[in-house]
Formats: structure tokens, sequence, C-alpha cells
């Protein structure tokens, strides 16, 4: 990549709050590209938020490019084996 983009984790909070997180950062900063990044079940709250913020709040946003993948996560307390987990990276840019 060229140009460094903003990156926005998206976790368990409510979807509103990433989408003023993206309206912040297109707002304060000079960038033009965010990075939405998810994992497991956020996935879902990602779409959303990548959905909400580019149909209601900023007209000129565009989806230019989605990754999917899988990680590998160490296991939690009590496992003996590591587990696979979905990601997403949504890259949203402003014209």
């Amino acid at each position: 990549m060229a140009e460094k983009s903003d990156v926005i984790f998206v976790g368990n909070k409510p979807p509103m709050s990433y989408v003023l997180a993206i309206i912040t950062a297109f707002s304060e900063s000079n960038t033009k590209e965010i990075t939405l990044k998810a994992r497991g079940q956020a996935i879902t709250t990602a779409v959303d938020v990548a959905e909400i913020a580019r149909s209601r709040f900023i007209k000129d946003l565009k989806v230019t490019c989605i990754a999917i993948g899988t990680a590998e996560m160490p296991p939690r307390e009590g496992e003996n084996r590591s587990r696979m987990v979905s990601t997403i990276e949504i890259t949203l840019s402003k014209a």
C-alpha cells in the first residue's frame, strides 16, 4: 500500500459508535481511506457499520476492498488446541 490508511477494529460496542468513529476520522484528518477490521461474531457488526455509514451519513463513501480470511487463535484456558477464527477487512474510501 502506498499510503497509510486508518484502521478501526470492530468489537462488542454498538454499531453507531463505530459509525461515529468513521465520520470523525474522515472529518478530522485528510485521510481518503479507512479500514474496518473484525473477526468472529463481530463480522456482522462490521458489515452493518459499513452499510450504515455509506447509506445514511457519507453519501460519497465507497467500499473499495473486502478481504476475508482465517486467523489461528491460541487455546483458551482449559483447552488444549488452538482454534480458527474468521476475519474480515472492509476498506472504505471517500471520493
